[in-house]
């Protein structure tokens, strides 16, 4: 049992000095206590000493010879306005030891039940106790240190569970750093060998390498969410390098990897971009690339998709609709949390990232990311504007 927490607890409550103060004025008692008493021990928390008793926080009596030990048993209140002539306690040992003529001392009961000491006052000359002002005062004060000693508790065990938590968090994070960045290497052979296999094999082999190549590229846009999520996290952002450069190629080669991939999808493009303009290619690209992949999941495998980037005033926008079924309107808050997604076709689930990534990702470029969702189309749009 931590004795040390417990004085520090009672110290932490910012009312105590006052509680004591105005028990001490209100009863005319010389000595006040917040003890905290236990089956074999009885320890100061907070005293106020007008007597030179000698007792400050940490002080301890033997347990045994004080009148607290049997209040922890009964968890009654008791109260002697005159030793000399209570019939229960005009020969008890106590105060006799101590040499107290008054005493008053009230159990301090937590909301779970559990007894943690007393709140109880001495003096050596007989005062008038037993009014039901003075014991309400004392029922009142000792509800009040149990409601903030349990306040304590609870904000520690969440300190506690919000560190624990802090800690499984970054160390979850860190193996998926680690593990993203470790399946690339064996990705990298896989799609190498199905470059060279490509060259060798007749149509049919042609079209089985072809959707091998689509869960390459899968695999790899989800290891590229998985370690910008991680970075994110550990690092305070989505990082980006801006430089002048022309966004047409960007989106042509996306276009042509998820052409190749997905063959019979049907992939329509609109560029109409008046020159430069200020950003990070690649993750511009990653960008397009995330959005194309949602289309591809939750689109109509027999409609087109339709990849549409043009200038707007002194910025542009890049949109991807597919048609096919409206996302509902209550997943609609949800769609750019990490970890979120929908049902999509059995071949084609992922981490829920892609549009996460693909906010942080606009973001950055100190643009925004939308979607607009109707039985006929589905749009996502992402918008950036240039500085002047």
């Amino acid at each position: 049992m931590n004795f040390d927490r417990d004085i520090a607890k009672v110290s932490g409550i910012a009312a105590v000095p006052t509680i004591l103060d105005v028990v001490s004025k209100t009863t005319g008692m010389g000595f006040t206590a917040i003890a905290r008493v236990t089956e074999d021990r009885w320890i100061t928390c907070a005293s106020k000493d007008d007597l030179a008793f000698g007792l400050k926080p940490g002080d301890e009596l033997k347990v045994e010879t004080t009148i607290c030990h049997e209040i922890r048993q009964s968890r009654e209140a008791v109260i002697i306005d005159d030793v000399s002539k209570d019939a229960a306690y005009c020969g008890h040992h106590t105060p006799a030891q101590y040499g107290f003529q008054s005493y008053i001392s009230m159990p301090i009961i937590l909301p779970d039940g559990s007894f943690f000491g007393t709140l109880c006052a001495i003096d050596p000359k007989p005062r008038a106790l037993r009014t039901p002002e003075t014991i309400g005062m004392f029922k009142l004060f000792a509800e009040l240190l149990a409601f903030h000693l349990d306040a304590a508790d609870r904000v520690e065990m969440s300190e506690r569970q919000l560190a624990s938590e802090k800690k499984t968090a970054e160390v979850r994070e860190q193996f998926i750093a680690v593990l993203g960045h470790d399946l690339r290497n064996p990705l990298a052979s896989i799609a190498g060998g199905l470059r060279l296999l490509r060259k060798k094999v007749d149509p049919e082999g042609e079209n089985w390498i072809s959707l091998m190549q689509g869960s390459v590229n899968r695999m790899s846009g989800m290891i590229d969410n998985v370690m910008d999520f991680a970075r994110a996290r550990l690092g305070g952002g989505m990082q980006v390098r801006l430089k002048e450069d022309l966004l047409e190629p960007v989106i042509e080669q996306i276009v042509a990897e998820f052409r190749s991939a997905y063959p019979d999808r049907l992939i329509e493009t609109g560029v109409k971009m008046s020159g430069k303009v200020n950003m990070d290619a690649g993750r511009m690209g990653q960008l397009l690339s995330n959005l194309l992949g949602n289309a591809l999941s939750y689109g109509a495998p027999s409609e087109p998709i339709t990849v549409i980037a043009k200038s707007a005033g002194k910025g542009f926008a890049i949109s991807v609709s597919n048609r096919g079924a409206p996302i509902p309107a209550e997943a609609v808050p949800h769609l750019f949390t990490a970890f979120q997604r929908g049902d999509v076709q059995p071949n084609q689930q992922g981490l829920g990232l892609g549009l996460y990534i693909s906010q942080e990702i606009a973001k950055a470029h100190g643009g925004i990311i939308s979607v607009e969702s109707n039985p006929h189309e589905t749009t996502f749009r992402a918008e950036f504007w240039q500085a002047d």
